[in-house]
């Protein structure tokens, strides 16, 4: 939240946010952000191919003009930041705490990772789960919350081993891949009182208090 130039430091404004675009395909003239960089984003998005009908719905919306010509403003600063501020104040679970800790922990113990998820990730996690679950009208964080933004907010920091880029895995099948393999906590999600089912040893489920 802040810029030093020539020694001097600029604090920004409220609220700040840096949207940015990446061409998978073509590097010329571009370079890829160092890790240190990538991991101050809160979620990388891949929009990939629109569904056939929302391409038509670009042609059409385009044949006379562009969009973009008829772009109004839709909030004012100070309503986004209230919300910002509204939506740390949705609830979290210990147990859905220790889960998102979990998962940004096995990023870093994951056999194909050379460095996993810092706590910007945890972090990172954490929050983008409380807005899914405000404008979900929700004031509390359900499980699913977190395992949908996953690899959002996850993915684009994990760095693969050689091994794992040889055999063409990606750092979005890692992610899920760990989504699949950590218990998540069950129950009640306003009351703090969830339990974590696991797989037991011999088949079935076994419970354990969180």
């Amino acid at each position: 939240r802040q810029v030093t130039v020539d020694g001097v430091t600029h604090s920004l404004p409220r609220p700040f946010m840096v949207l940015a675009t990446q061409n998978p395909i073509e590097y010329e003239g571009t370079f890829p952000l160092p890790e240190a960089q990538v991991d101050r984003f809160l979620m990388r998005i891949r929009l990939g191919y629109p569904a056939t009908d929302d391409e038509i719905n670009v042609l059409e919306r385009q044949q006379f003009r562009h969009p973009f010509e008829q772009l109004e403003q839709v909030v004012e600063v100070e309503e986004l930041n209230q919300v910002q501020e509204a939506v740390k104040e949705i609830y979290v679970s210990p147990a859905l705490k220790r889960y998102i800790v979990d998962l940004t922990h096995q990023t870093r113990q994951h056999t194909e990772v050379y460095l996993g998820a810092s706590p910007r990730g945890s972090l990172a996690l954490f929050r983008t789960s409380q807005a899914r679950a405000a404008m979900q009208d929700r004031d509390f964080v359900l499980p699913d919350d977190i395992k949908a933004l996953a690899v959002p907010t996850l993915a684009h920091r994990v760095i693969l081993g050689p091994g794992a880029r040889l055999r063409d895995l990606t750092p979005q099948q890692v992610v899920e891949e760990i989504l699949n393999s950590v218990p998540v906590p069950g129950g009640d999600p306003t009351s703090g009182a969830f339990r974590v089912a696991a797989p037991a040893a011999a088949g079935g489920f076994s419970q354990g208090e969180e």
